[in-house]
């Protein structure tokens, strides 16, 4: 048994034990306060946990299938979460990056209806990531995936795993080239806003819908004037969209009810503009441009789609009655690759049809590349999915590296993961099911394992143990401070050690070095591996925006020592914050110390803000850095992520960033003479980068004097 179980702290304790429930244990909690400045204000729970792995159900797809964590909450918390890259398919028809997602979002998963898999609307009920070894799927198209070994994504042939063996253990169905994904393909890349992207919107939908121009009305109750525009719409996300831009460009407009609903009839909302100079300035904004630009006709596309488009039973129809309009909706389609024809049925208004042909996913390429602001026409509830050629598997390889992974678990079981059917998981609770908040209770609120090291021990040594790589941090910190008072962590490297057992762990704290004899003695009998977070080397934001973590520059150091001793380690940039810590030169800092430390990867992930961590990174933000406010409120200003434009610039600061030439790594200690495997086989935490996008970043290490981002 081992003998690291827990210290009292007797010395440093100053109040009576107190006895307290929490829901999951059978004994109650002892409850201690110390009098140490870094437990101020901090109640611990010593609890006597049932088992110390914690296993994923195997109908699941999670990036790692047991975990260990001593510690539920950490007192490293900071003020900001993370963000990711892999496009889901959400209920409004959009996309968003997987790490993105949040429980009770709503999303499009699938059901079995009779001999078809239809689309169906379920909601996003738990979410959390790891590090693991990552494997690229490329498929015939061009999309390439990125997964572990272990999710399942749905073929031809029913469920299968990424990677697989054919007979022996570790035999599994799995997939292999020429089997088919079902899906529709890759998504198409959403269209930045720009200022042609917003003109060819509102030339769209103001000239499919609008009315431009001056006129009299008489009316009971109303006054006689002049109208220079008018728009009316039965949906509200056009006419907002219409307004946004419109003020962007410097056009006040009044909104109006058009129309009341009736009982078979919607109502119309509208929007409207009198004064005699905003003519001129409209019809400019939507003048046909001489040499339009990609951006112009996807925003042109969407508006006249708005104004004038629908798909129903399958099929995406823009109709209009001028020749010219329809001769700009044709060009466009062809301009961005879309198959389309136009329907001559020759009714007596010369209404002309243009059907956009190729089936469900050239609608859901026309909808992501466009981005119509009418979600109600981008429903695809109860569509069948089929398999396409373009979703054939052309290969899989292992990337040769670990990254940062993420999942999610549904009500349907399943999720649209950029284009094809992706198994979903089952998530581990998470501080709120103490009956604990996820905010100050997380940081404060410290639940102790107390006898982690013993249960594990006797897990491991049941015959029914198959040795699978345990991951440790991916929930919480394990080497948080209050580790280095209870020394938990020591006796479960022991008893990993003693079985030989393959296991990873992440952290944002050197104190992982304290144990560094244990992880050179595990890694001469299986696979170790270690990543430490670090968003900055400089002083100032680091103490800013986690205050209660280590130094940027021991975590550094400690990459540089494991890495030196033969534990492959990496980095995590997280998050990159605008205007805070993502200047080419802040970037470059951390490039120069990774490769110095020998980092075997380095990967980054944006700023987001979500649910309550916006209102604390706000309040953080007007103290430290008040000049940012309005930035940060224009960027999220639409909810918790930042434009994708902004999303891709930082993602290419790892990429783009090269130290500056002359400096170049130490050599590292060859790990053959100590037995040490070095092949990372994963390092878990709690979040690729920023799940992603079709266009997939290059993942490639960082070594011998060159960093690349692994995203």
């Amino acid at each position: 048994m081992c003998e690291h179980t827990f210290v009292r702290w007797d010395n440093l304790r100053i109040d009576g034990e107190e006895h307290a429930s929490l829901p999951g244990y059978r004994e109650p909690a002892v409850v201690r306060h110390f009098d140490a400045p870094e437990a101020l204000d901090t109640r611990f729970y010593e609890v006597r946990a049932k088992s110390a792995l914690n296993k994923v159900p195997e109908r699941s797809r999670m990036p790692f299938r047991w975990t260990i964590n001593p510690y539920r909450g950490c007192a490293h918390a900071c003020v900001y979460c993370m963000d990711g890259e892999t496009p889901i398919l959400m209920a409004d028809g959009r996309s968003r990056p997987l790490a993105d997602l949040a429980a009770g979002d709503r999303i499009y998963g699938t059901v079995q209806d009779g001999s078809h898999r239809r689309f169906a609307l379920t909601e996003v009920r738990a979410h959390w990531s790891t590090v693991k070894p990552a494997h690229r799927i490329t498929l015939s198209d061009g999309t390439e995936l990125v997964a572990s070994g272990d999710h399942r994504f749905l073929t031809s042939r029913g469920w299968k795993y990424v990677t697989g063996a054919e007979q022996g253990a570790g035999r599994r169905p799995h997939l292999t080239p020429g089997i088919r994904l079902i899906g529709v393909g890759g998504f198409a890349a959403d269209p930045a806003t720009t200022d042609d992207y917003r003109r060819g919107y509102l030339c769209g939908l103001i000239r499919g819908d609008g009315h431009l121009g001056s006129s009299t009305y008489e009316g009971r109750g109303r006054a006689n004037g002049d109208v220079h525009l008018r728009l009316a719409l039965a949906d509200e996300e056009a006419l907002d969209r219409a307004r946004e831009y419109l003020a962007a460009a410097g056009v006040a407009v009044v909104p109006f009810a058009f129309a009341v609903a009736g009982e078979r009839r919607r109502g119309m909302g509208a929007i409207r503009a009198s004064a005699r100079g905003t003519v001129d300035a409209v019809r400019e904004l939507i003048r046909w441009p001489l040499s339009p630009r990609d951006d112009w006709r996807k925003g042109f596309l969407a508006g006249i789609f708005d104004a004038d488009g629908a798909c129903s039973r399958g099929v995406l129809r823009i109709s209009n009655s001028d020749p010219v309009i329809v001769g700009w909706t044709t060009s466009s389609l062809a301009r961005l690759g879309f198959d389309a024809v136009v329907e001559h049925r020759r009714p007596a208004n010369g209404l002309q049809t243009v059907r956009v042909r190729g089936g469900l996913a050239e609608r859901m390429r026309f909808f992501h590349l466009t981005d119509p602001a009418i979600t109600r026409k981008r429903r695809i509830v109860g569509d069948a999915l089929k398999v396409a050629a373009a979703t054939e598997v052309v290969g899989v390889e292992r990337l040769g590296t670990s990254m940062r992974l993420y999942d999610i678990t549904t009500g349907t079981g399943d999720f649209i993961s950029n284009g094809v059917v992706s198994h979903n998981c089952f998530a581990r609770p998470t501080h709120t099911y103490l009956d604990m908040n996820a905010g100050r209770d997380f940081e404060r609120e410290i639940v102790v394992k107390v006898n982690a090291p013993e249960v594990l021990r006797a897990e491991l040594a049941r015959p029914s143990w198959k040795r699978e790589h345990v991951a440790m941090g991916t929930n919480t910190d394990p080497y948080q401070w209050v580790e280095g008072r209870y020394k938990l962590m020591r006796g479960i490297w022991e008893a990993l050690r003693d079985h030989a057992n393959p296991c990873s762990v992440l952290t944002k704290s050197p104190l992982l070095l304290r144990d560094l004899d244990l992880m050179l003695e595990i890694a001469h009998v299986t696979d170790v591996a270690a990543n430490l977070s670090i968003p900055t080397m400089d002083e100032k934001p680091w103490r800013a925006s986690e205050p209660h973590t280590p130094n940027p520059r021991a975590r550094m150091e400690a990459v540089a020592e494991l890495n030196r001793a033969g534990i492959p380690t990496g980095i995590l940039v997280a998050p990159l914050m605008p205007g805070i810590n993502d200047h080419p030169r802040q970037v470059e800092r951390i490039l120069e110390a990774a490769a110095e430390a020998g980092a075997v990867g380095v990967s980054g992930i944006a700023l987001h803000l979500r649910g309550e961590v916006r209102h604390i990174f706000m309040e953080w933000l007007r103290s430290y850095r008040p000049d940012l406010v309005k930035r940060y409120e224009e960027l999220y200003r639409r909810g918790a992520y930042a434009p994708r434009e902004e999303q891709d610039r930082l993602r290419r600061l790892l990429r783009t960033t090269r130290p500056r030439a002359g400096r170049e790594p130490p050599r590292r200690s060859p790990a053959d003479s100590r037995g040490v495997r070095r092949e990372a086989p994963g390092m878990p935490g709690d979040r690729p980068a920023p799940g992603t996008g079709a266009a997939r970043p290059d993942m490639r290490p960082v070594r011998a004097g060159r960093q690349e981002a692994l995203f």
